[in-house]
């Protein structure tokens, strides 16, 4: 862990940068931008004294996403990745920190993409795509797919790495086994844990129990699922509810996460690891909503027929 000093208006990174370190302001402020000098440049947001940036390289070396600027004179503690244990041995706190970085750039991006899945049903319903508040959105996602036109999935290695990984060995917080229809959490409510499928079956529903009831996946063991509402203050966006009668569950609050690394440290890892793959898959199909409006911005006359077929097949895909 190295203090580095930059002057106001220094780029500290770069959007496009492969980032292999995250950074904690120790003094001054720094702003992230997208599209950093060119047309339509956007101040994202403010990291202010004693906050993280550039957290997605406490998982993996990530492209970054945006550019980060010194916004006045600015002290900085650069943290490589291989450094995050170090960092977490300092001071546990940290942990949750961290964390909660993650888990707000996760819910950002799922607002983002909520949008853009909200523009699409818009021009599948007939909207003309020339009206002033649609041409609008649709000028502003193609502009993000052809600023990060590059943005990848998780691979399929990667993806079986966190498949294969047991989560019911070694240390535990509080486990539970729950019989078939039993009700975890509700949508709506405000959740202060998360929890970590170790046998059984958990179904996420929008609108349960209504006429209109979707389920919108089924997790299985070894996932997590809920850590936004244990990271943050978000109302759950879904029901949770038992599939099969002896279902267990560890659940795990950010009181846990300090016990975790002392006891158990490949379940953080696991848990960092899945708040990445969710971050590396949303942002992909976030990037094939956004090329489809980058498609229908480049069509200027309406007349492309197969992507007239793309927009009516289109599917919506915030969960797995």
């Amino acid at each position: 862990m190295t203090e580095k000093q930059f002057s106001k208006g220094d780029v500290i990174f770069k959007e496009g940068d492969l980032g292999e370190c995250l950074y904690k302001v120790l003094e001054g402020s720094v702003g992230i931008y997208s599209g950093y000098k060119e047309a339509g440049e956007q101040l994202l947001t403010e990291v202010k004294s004693g906050r993280f940036f550039g957290e997605m390289a406490v998982i993996e070396a990530y492209p970054r996403s945006a550019t980060a600027v010194a916004l006045d004179n600015v002290k900085v503690c650069e943290i490589k990745s291989g450094e995050i244990s170090d960092l977490f041995k300092n001071d546990k706190d940290q942990i949750v920190d961290i964390m909660k970085c993650l888990a707000e750039r996760l819910r950002e991006l799922t607002n983002d993409y909520t949008e853009v899945n909200a523009t699409i049903a818009d021009l599948r319903k007939g909207e003309d795509s020339k009206s002033a508040g649609l041409a609008d959105r649709i000028r502003k996602f193609a502009t993000v797919y052809k600023r990060n036109k590059t943005a990848d999935k998780l691979s399929a290695e990667a993806l079986r790495k966190i498949e294969q990984t047991g989560h019911a060995d070694g240390y535990k917080t509080r486990v539970e086994t729950y019989s078939k229809g039993t009700v975890i959490f509700k949508e709506g409510e405000t959740g202060d844990c998360m929890y970590d499928i170790h046998s059984g079956s958990i179904g996420i529903y929008k609108g349960y129990g209504k006429a209109d009831e979707k389920l919108l996946t089924e997790l299985m063991p070894n996932q997590f699922f809920g850590e936004l509402g244990m990271l943050g203050d978000d109302k759950r966006s879904g029901t949770a509810v038992v599939l099969q009668d002896d279902t267990t569950l560890e659940i795990i609050s950010p009181a846990d996460l300090k016990d975790l690394f002392d006891q158990n440290p490949a379940k953080l890892e696991m848990i960092l690891g899945h708040i990445s793959y969710r971050l590396r898959r949303l942002t992909g199909e976030y990037m094939n909503a956004c090329r489809i409006l980058f498609k229908v911005s480049e069509d200027q006359n309406g007349a492309d027929d197969r992507l007239k077929e793309e927009i009516k097949e289109y599917k919506e895909k915030l969960y797995d």
